[in-house]
């Protein structure tokens, strides 16, 4: 039985494990898509947000703004809630790269170069696909908003894995197993003394 259960465990591993890029996957068909977006149609979508973000506000803060004055907001807001969304997004994308490389082993300063880079590139490649859409630009400004949204993605990533490995994952980790054979080698070593 318990050979049995440790088949399922890494059959099961061997399975999740190349899924857990999925989302990265997901996350860059989402920014595509949005690049994808001619100069209008991608002004109507962050105005729209606008509204709704603005309307959830007064509601909640009962703030007692007319329709047109929450229409006025969102115009004047364009810009903030553009370079937010730039900045989410590849937050989002360098949590989705980072994970699945973390769960590979990658960690430390080799994480933040291989998934900084990767989404880092993918961002450069986002704004000169950009070029090619009428009524967008490419811009370096976006670059850096989306690299500081990358940067902060690879370390909350690095922070939850640490942290995920010192505490909940620790006794499933390897290295309980690598100190206990370490325990046993010295214990060993002081009886033959």
């Amino acid at each position: 039985m318990k050979y049995f259960l440790l088949y399922i465990k890494q059959t099961l591993r061997f399975v999740l494990k190349p899924m857990s890029f999925v989302p990265a996957i997901i996350m860059m068909c989402l920014i595509f898509m949005f690049s994808e977006q001619d100069g209008y149609e991608s002004s109507r979508l962050s105005y729209e947000v606008g509204v709704k973000v603005l309307t959830v506000a007064n509601d909640t803060f009962d703030k007692g703004w007319s329709a047109e004055h929450i229409s006025l907001l969102s115009e004047n807001l364009q810009f903030y809630i553009r370079k937010t969304a730039h900045f989410t997004e590849y937050f989002l994308l360098a949590v989705s790269v980072a994970f699945p490389l973390y769960v590979y082993g990658v960690r430390g300063i080799w994480l933040v170069l291989s998934a900084g880079t990767f989404c880092i590139g993918f961002a450069c490649l986002d704004e000169y696909h950009q070029s090619f859409i009428d009524g967008r630009s490419p811009q370096k400004r976006d670059v850096f908003i989306d690299s500081c949204g990358v940067i902060l993605g690879v370390i909350v990533t690095r922070i939850v894995g640490w942290t995920g490995r010192m505490t909940i994952f620790r006794p499933l980790s390897n290295h309980g197993e690598k100190d206990k054979e370490k325990g046993r080698k010295k214990h060993v070593k002081g009886v033959s003394c």
